[in-house]
């Protein structure tokens, strides 16, 4: 599956509700928070713990979901994805590398 990339600027990672029961999660059974974004309204999000793995590293974050109503499946954010990983883009070759930042494995 793709994801597309959207933005940089969310405080944490937001997904699609969908994406939740695609990955195996009970969106409801999350914690339930109110946020702000860039609709300026509050918004219903549900955060879960989930496990990714880039290359041979492995990483435990949390992160919301929520309905977006857009053609989008998320956000990266600023913790969660940029406190984790070195990323450097380079438009001319359109390339994204991602590196650890850290060693924050499970």
């Amino acid at each position: 599956m793709k994801f597309k990339y959207k933005s940089y600027g969310a405080d944490i990672c937001i997904f699609d509700a969908g994406l939740a029961e695609i990955l195996g999660f009970d969106l409801v059974k999350g914690v339930r928070k109110q946020i702000v974004g860039a609709t300026g309204f509050p918004e219903d999000v549900y955060l879960h713990i989930i496990h990714i793995v880039i290359g041979s590293f492995k990483f435990k974050i949390e992160v919301g979901f929520m309905d977006i109503r857009s053609n989008s499946y998320g956000i990266v954010g600023q913790k969660g994805f940029f406190d984790i990983l070195v990323v450097k883009f380079n438009l001319l070759k359109k390339t994204i590398e991602l590196k650890p930042a850290m060693a924050k494995l499970f």
